[in-house]
């Protein structure tokens, strides 16, 4: 397999379960993720974000990213305990990771712990240096600044 750059589109921050979330959606270069697959990402996605704990500012980002065959994967990132991430994973439409079918929209919870993979890693890279600079060193936190500094879309990957 032939690694090739991915691209990144920002749709815009959103309030769900509590939380600021920042999305993010990664395409294949040929192919954009289909509607039926976003709709059903963002109905699932309530099921992976955590309660806020009451002092870390209730926020995170999501990426949800096509995968070259049917698969679909949907990431939520949450900052809780001031400065750590947790990552919850749902992923559709891949069979080799006991989906029940190749639905690119039927979503379930993975098993695994995973993080991401190397094109969903740019953005936590970003979304790291982005929480450092607008919610831990400035007083008080800025979460408006941090809900407004997104990675700059555009090709992902190398």
């Amino acid at each position: 397999m032939a690694f090739q750059n991915k691209e990144l589109t920002v749709p815009g921050a959103v309030e769900v379960a509590g939380r600021h979330v920042k999305r993010y959606h990664i395409d294949q270069p040929d192919r954009r993720l289909e509607p039926e697959v976003v709709e059903a990402a963002y109905a699932y996605l309530p099921k992976l974000l955590p309660d806020p704990d009451g002092s870390t500012p209730p926020a995170g980002w999501v990426v949800l990213h096509r995968g070259a065959d049917t698969g679909a994967y949907l990431l939520a990132y949450s900052w809780f305990f001031d400065n750590v991430v947790e990552c919850r994973i749902a992923i559709a439409g891949q069979p080799a990771l006991d989906c029940p079918d190749d639905d690119p929209a039927h979503f379930v919870p993975l098993d695994r712990p995973g993080v991401g993979c190397v094109w969903e890693l740019g953005v936590l890279e970003h979304e790291r240096t982005a929480w450092v600079r607008h919610v831990l060193a400035p007083d008080p936190p800025d979460l408006a600044g941090y809900l407004a500094d997104s990675r700059a879309e555009g090709e992902v990957g190398f």
